[in-house]
């Protein structure tokens, strides 16, 4: 356990360097800029990531990267605790140790999940959190209570923990000792806790025409056949995970569902991995929404205990090159990050990008913006709700409201719906698309319609954008 100790605490004073050094990206930004309380649910995830930055921000009286990070590093802590307990009881220490080293050398895992204001890290730790309770609860039954405190927890984290949940339920349906437990009433108390607890999801949904469900049912739908997209799927998982760890994963996880439940120590995380990791790649066999690689992640997640004990019997000069190579990999390419946000790039790589298509404008705030709204204006309208959340998070200290004119709006829809700007003074970011096109469009939704300041995004004395605005005075309408 030392050693593992040793190499969590390592992990986390890189994510806390990465944390406090780095911008927020565009879905960060867009979570802290358009939650303003503590609600229900909300427009894309369940609540408890939003719930984690908010609590963040109300106890620090403010809302700085690291601020607004350290709750999803603390809780990458304690994933890699429960990867350590998950694993010392299945295969023992030494592979326990190996599954923590793994675990901490996924960029997936180690840097998105474990250190992003993103659903990611709060599931991965419910998730992880579930499987030892319930393996624990297949010998002690009381175990069952605590394992429906953390399935609660994951489906209020994100909707894919229900994949996990199924596919482990599903085992259990299939294996001597999971039907036993069925019999047991402590699991039906842990059952009745784990709905009791995602029931607000469901009340938020109903009052607001479901339309998290909707938005997030809606990406499996659409009819465009492309019969390579799984393997490009799982190419992109294969490289977010680490192509060799995903490998093995992956073989792993066949092995454990060939030998069935007779072998039981992989056939329950198995069973919980197989629906993450099949279906996200099956659908994008027709759906015209693109898959992203991290939707299948909580699968992968729950094979580490099986990669560590594979790993602890390889053959150890290959092993340790590997980790190695790995560990020093993913800290070279974090503290590159780090060195980019802190010092900006060099003009002549920054020439080599078109206007408003520099990669910092992804990895630094735009904070260059708070100090550019003309007097007079109640909100900032942009038209796309990524543009919304780096302008939001960037005017987080200045008294206007922000939202989207545009036909997805997300969360900002709901936390600053246009209707309650009637009568206001709007700035309106004109992009992307013809500024004039913007003004014709926008015109008729005020009283008055005319250019405004342009807005410019800079970092480290470089100019990585130009927003053309207007500026709408008293809102006739909502546009």
């Amino acid at each position: 356990m030392n050693a593992a100790f040793w190499v969590v605490v390592v992990a986390v004073a890189v994510r806390l360097v990465f944390a406090g050094a780095t911008g927020l990206g565009i879905d960060e930004s867009y979570m802290v800029a358009s939650a303003h309380s503590f609600d229900a649910s909300y427009f894309d995830h369940p609540l408890v990531s939003w719930w984690l930055e908010l609590g963040a921000r109300a106890l620090a009286g403010g809302a700085d990267p690291l601020v607004v990070r350290l709750p999803f590093v603390v809780l990458s802590a304690v994933s890699s605790g429960l990867v350590w307990l998950i694993t010392v009881r299945l295969y023992g220490e030494r592979a326990a140790f190996w599954a923590v080293v793994a675990y901490s050398i996924s960029p997936v895992f180690s840097l998105a999940a474990g250190c992003w204001v993103l659903p990611d890290g709060p599931v991965d730790a419910a998730l992880l959190g579930f499987a030892y309770c319930a393996l624990r609860g297949l010998e002690t039954p009381r175990w069952w209570i605590a394992a429906g405190l953390c399935a609660g927890l994951a489906l209020l984290s994100k909707y894919n923990a229900a994949l996990v949940l199924s596919g482990f339920a599903a085992g259990m349906l299939l294996s001597t000792p999971g039907r036993a437990a069925l019999r047991r009433p402590e699991l039906w108390a842990g059952v009745a806790l784990a709905v009791a607890l995602a029931s607000p999801i469901v009340v938020w949904n109903a009052a607001h025409h479901w339309a998290s469900f909707a938005y997030q049912g809606g990406r499996a739908t659409g009819l465009h056949l492309r019969p390579a997209m799984p393997f490009t799927i799982w190419g992109g998982e294969a490289l977010f995970v680490l192509p060799w760890l995903w490998l093995p994963m992956v073989g792993l996880l066949m092995q454990a569902l060939a030998r069935g439940p007779r072998e039981p120590k992989g056939w329950h995380l198995a069973c919980g991995a197989v629906l993450p990791v099949v279906l996200f790649a099956v659908v994008g066999l027709w759906s015209s929404t693109r898959i992203l690689y991290h939707w299948a992640a909580p699968g992968y997640l729950l094979l580490f205990p099986l990669l560590g004990d594979w790993a602890s019997r390889m053959w150890a000069g290959l092993r340790d090159a590997v980790t190695a190579v790995s560990a020093a990999l993913l800290a070279s390419a974090a503290l590159l990050l780090v060195a980019v946000c802190q010092l900006g790039l060099s003009d002549e790589i920054t020439q080599r990008f078109i206007p408003g298509a520099s990669p910092l404008l992804q990895l630094v705030d735009w904070d260059s913006l708070a100090t550019q709204i003309p007097p007079g204006v109640d909100a900032v309208a942009a038209l796309r709700w990524f543009d919304a959340g780096k302008i939001g998070y960037a005017l987080r200290n200045v008294p206007v409201a922000v939202t989207v004119f545009g036909p997805e709006p997300h969360e900002f829809g709901i936390s600053a719906p246009p209707a309650a700007l009637l009568g206001k003074t709007v700035l309106i970011v004109a992009m992307p698309g013809s500024v004039t096109q913007v003004g014709a469009q926008f015109a008729p939704d005020f009283r008055t319609l005319t250019p405004g300041p342009a807005l410019t995004v800079m970092d480290h004395g470089q100019v990585l954008l130009v927003m053309p605005t207007f500026i709408g005075r008293d809102m006739v309408r909502v546009p």
